[in-house]
């Protein structure tokens, strides 16, 4: 059978799968959760492989971290479907109830997009958040992860297929692409594919929107920032910008450039130095900065790099309106954080950034579904068309309208014979 064939009949399982009851997917994640915990060793076992393979070939030390799949991993996918569990059934909700005229009802209800196809990086936990996440909204889902973690995700895909299919979720719910030169086929099938979802690099995330007629969600780059005001707590300010820069740092919502009004500046960055001096943190500053403390010189380039490493861009403005003009234009619209006491400047900031997150005096590193509360996420949208920010249960669903009637024609409507006196349910 050809790549295309298997996609066709995931396609068709798609109907089915969105027919299936709440009750039958939370038996399915269930299944998923049981089936992870028996099959756990297998499954170290293969991202032992997978992590020798990787420094054997040089793998750059953030795509490592992301490569690891440990006992601290599994439980955190673990948490996030029993947290989908426990949430409501998101299918056929009605929306909205009309009656358009006596006897005709309109209602729009919740329903699954179809197939959604996602290609992620190095992230075995990636692919048991998107394969739940799918279960739980009654998508089909075609996973294509990176060649890092090719073991660990053959055993990932094998546990979770065995058990959906055992818990009774129908044949080609689900399917998994291994070769790097299955990706062109899956771009090209747009009869079966509804959606892709790509994370990866910015080049990465550029080819799969050029090269595909599917529709397609994702983000590029993380470039996040953290603007710290001169109304600013700097109690406050190292301990946020540490942790948004240090606790996870090949993640996307990891800060990568700082910008520091003027008049705190000096008082600053000595206590911030100090503190990521702890981490090895390399700072490249602005001619403001380097006069301040002891740092690598920054260029125009790193005002637009996503390092996913150990630096950060520091450099000085005038005014928040200054950080937010900077925001905008070297951004890539992930999220944005400033750190002030001062409420009106803290509104105007969120309210003029344009990002699917903008925080005040917290971490970046909260843009996450798991941290919302959505249970998991499939990967974060700097879109703003369908869904926005972490894409959880809710971005994963369409709607579509059901209209009831009783032998109404639009004919009676055209002549006047008929009129609509629309009236909410």
């Amino acid at each position: 059978m050809t790549i295309q064939e298997e996609m066709k009949l995931v396609k068709l399982a798609s109907p089915k799968l969105a027919a299936s009851t709440g009750e039958m997917r939370n038996r399915a994640l269930q299944a998923v959760s049981e089936a992870l915990m028996a099959e756990k060793e297998a499954i170290f076992a293969a991202n032992r492989e997978d992590m020798e393979q990787a420094a054997k070939d040089g793998v750059a030390e953030p795509i490592q971290k992301r490569l690891k799949f440990d006992e601290g991993k599994l439980k955190d996918v673990l948490a996030g479907i029993h947290d989908l569990i426990a949430m409501p059934d998101p299918l056929f909700q009605t929306q909205l109830a009309r009656e358009l005229d006596e006897g005709l009802i309109l209602k729009r209800v919740t329903c699954p997009i179809g197939v959604i196809g996602v290609i992620f990086e190095a992230r075995p936990d990636a692919l048991v958040q998107i394969s739940a996440l799918c279960i739980k909204s009654g998508n089909c889902v075609i996973l294509k992860g990176g060649s890092e973690a090719l073991r660990t995700n053959k055993k990932l895909f094998e546990a979770i297929y065995h058990a959906v299919l055992a818990a009774g979720l129908p044949e080609y719910c689900m399917m998994q692409l291994e070769a790097r030169s299955e990706i062109s086929e899956l771009l090209g099938c747009h009869e079966s594919v509804d959606l892709l979802i790509p994370r990866g690099s910015n080049a990465f995330v550029q080819y799969i929107m050029n090269n595909t007629k599917i529709p397609v969600m994702g983000h590029a780059d993380g470039i996040c920032h953290i603007y710290v005001d001169k109304d600013a707590d700097l109690e406050k300010a190292v301990p946020i910008i540490f942790d948004a820069k240090t606790q996870y740092v090949s993640a996307c919502n990891t800060v990568e450039t700082l910008l520091v009004h003027k008049e705190v500046a000096a008082a600053l960055m000595p206590k911030l130095k100090a503190a990521l001096d702890e981490k090895n943190v390399e700072i490249r500053g602005s001619r403001e900065i380097a006069g301040m403390i002891d740092c690598e010189p920054a260029t125009e380039a790193d005002d637009s790099k996503e390092y996913l490493d150990y630096i950060l861009s520091v450099k000085t403005v005038s005014d928040v309106r200054e950080a937010i003009d900077h925001i905008n234009f070297y951004g890539s619209h992930h999220t944005d954080c400033i750190v002030t006491e001062n409420a009106e400047t803290a509104e105007l900031f969120m309210d003029l950034v344009d990002s699917a997150g903008v925080y005040q005096n917290c971490s970046t590193r909260f843009a996450d579904g798991y941290r919302y509360g959505f249970g998991a996420e499939v990967g974060i949208s700097t879109g703003k068309i369908h869904a926005r920010g972490p894409v959880g249960l809710e971005g994963l669903l369409s709607c579509k309208y059901k209209l009831y009637g009783q032998g109404q024609i639009v004919g009676d409507y055209a002549s006047g014979k008929k009129q609509f006196h629309f009236r909410d349910l």
